[in-house]
C-alpha cells in the first residue's frame, strides 16, 4: 500500500509564512462522456491527513472516506464542473484549465501559492508551481484529486440512472470494452463528447457532423 503523497512542498511554504497554499487537480480528462471536474483544496498549516494520495491509487471506499475527512479539515475547498458541451466547444485542455480556474475562484480564501498537477492555470494573481505527477508529490494536490474524483464519480453514478444502457456507474465514462460495446449497440447519449476520437471511431454515429479536430487524452 502506498504511503501517501508527501507534504514537502507544503512544509516548505508554511516555513516561509505562506499559510494559504492551494492544491489543484482534475478528474475526467480522458472519458468519452460526462464533465471534467476540478477541485482546489487549502489545508491548514501543519495539517496532516493520513493516507491522502493520488486518487487513482486509492480504492473507491478509501477515496470516499478521505473525501469526508478532507471536507471536514480543509481551510477551504472549491469545486468546478465543466460540462461535455463546453469540452467539445473549447477542447479538453482548455476545459480543464477553465475548471481549475473556477475551482480556485470558488475558494473562500485567496491563495498565496498554487500547486497543480502539471497544468498551468492562466491569469492567477499569485505564484504557481505546475508539478509533474503533482498528485503523487504534494498532499494538497492529492487532496484536490480526491475531491474532484469523488465528485465526478457521483455525477456519473447519477448519469447511470438516467442512461442505464451505458454502464456509467461502473466505468464512469471511460473507454472500457463495455462502454464501447454499448456505443456500438445504442449509439451516443446526450452526455457523450462528440469530439473525442473514441466516439468518432464508432463509424457513422455522428454522420453529418463537421469536426476538424479529434482528441483522445488519457487522464
Amino acid at each position: 500500500m502506498a504511503a501517501g503523497a508527501p507534504y514537502r512542498f507544503e512544509h516548505a511554504a508554511w516555513r516561509r509564512g505562506v499559510t494559504r497554499l492551494a492544491g489543484v487537480d482534475e478528474a475526467g480528462r480522458g472519458p468519452l462522456a460526462g464533465p471534467v471536474v476540478a477541485a482546489a483544496v487549502v489545508l491548514p498549516p501543519g495539517a496532516r491527513i493520513a493516507g491522502v494520495d493520488d486518487s487513482k491509487r486509492l480504492v473507491a471506499e478509501e477515496r470516499a472516506r478521505l473525501f469526508e475527512i478532507i471536507r471536514a479539515r480543509a481551510t477551504a475547498i472549491g469545486v468546478a464542473v465543466v460540462d461535455h458541451l463546453t469540452i467539445d466547444r473549447i477542447n479538453i485542455l482548455e476545459a480543464t484549465r477553465l475548471a481549475m480556474a473556477q475551482a480556485l475562484a470558488a475558494l473562500t480564501v485567496e491563495p498565496e501559492l498554487v500547486l497543480t498537477d502539471f497544468v498551468e492555470v492562466r491569469g492567477l494573481r499569485c505564484p504557481q508551481r505546475n508539478l509533474v505527477d503533482g498528485d503523487r508529490r504534494s498532499a494538497s494536490v492529492a487532496a484536490a484529486s480526491i475531491i474532484a474524483k469523488v465528485t465526478r464519480d457521483r455525477i456519473m453514478e447519477a448519469a447511470d440512472r438516467e442512461f442505464p444502457a451505458y454502464g456509467f456507474g461502473r466505468h464512469k465514462g471511460y473507454a472500457t470494452p463495455e462502454h464501447r460495446d454499448a456505443l456500438e449497440r445504442h449509439g451516443p447519449c446526450p452526455l457523450h463528447r462528440r469530439t473525442f476520437a473514441g466516439i468518432w471511431s464508432q463509424l457513422t454515429l455522428f454522420a453529418g457532423s463537421e469536426m476538424s479536430h479529434l482528441v483522445l487524452i488519457k487522464e
